[in-house]
């Protein structure tokens, strides 16, 4: 089961099917039978979430808090800061709904044990996160000038 809950309502505002669109992203990246709770959010929430489990100023695109040893099929949360995600969509050029559907598989990804941290780590997530993109009609998000890791 994946749980999507939406805290601010300028997701729905700039993107009305973001909770669908979320749920498929997740659902496309996980193990089948994985369970995770998806909060989209505000760039206030996700500042104090960031500085509260990451030790960090400031909002960010994505968090992951993965669940840990013995939590069964319970993969962890994921939580996404609007205003930082509609920021990013609109300067790198792509759909805030193809933005959103990269960071939950990433997101996904990171609860799933991946990182890039380094460069070989980063290039197999990437391929990771392509391939499950191109599943999902989403253009590859590194392909976009001025694309960063999330």
């Amino acid at each position: 089961m994946i749980e999507v809950t939406v805290q601010d309502r300028a997701w729905l505002a700039a993107l009305p099917g973001a909770e669908a669109l979320a749920l498929s992203a997740a659902a496309a990246a996980a193990p089948q039978g994985a369970t995770l709770a998806i909060l989209l959010t505000d760039d206030a929430r996700q500042a104090e979430l960031n500085g509260r489990f990451r030790a960090k100023a400031g909002p960010t695109n994505v968090l992951s808090f993965p669940a840990g040893p013995g939590a069964g099929e319970h993969l962890g949360d994921l939580a996404l800061a609007f205003g930082v995600c509609e920021g990013e969509a609109r300067a790198q050029g792509k759909p805030l709904s193809h933005h959103l559907q990269h960071l939950v598989v990433h997101g996904v990804l990171h609860l799933l044990g991946h990182n890039h941290m380094g460069d070989d780590e980063a290039g197999a997530m990437e391929a990771l996160e392509r391939r499950v993109l191109a599943g999902l009609s989403v253009s590859d998000p590194y392909a976009v000038v001025g694309a960063d890791h999330a």
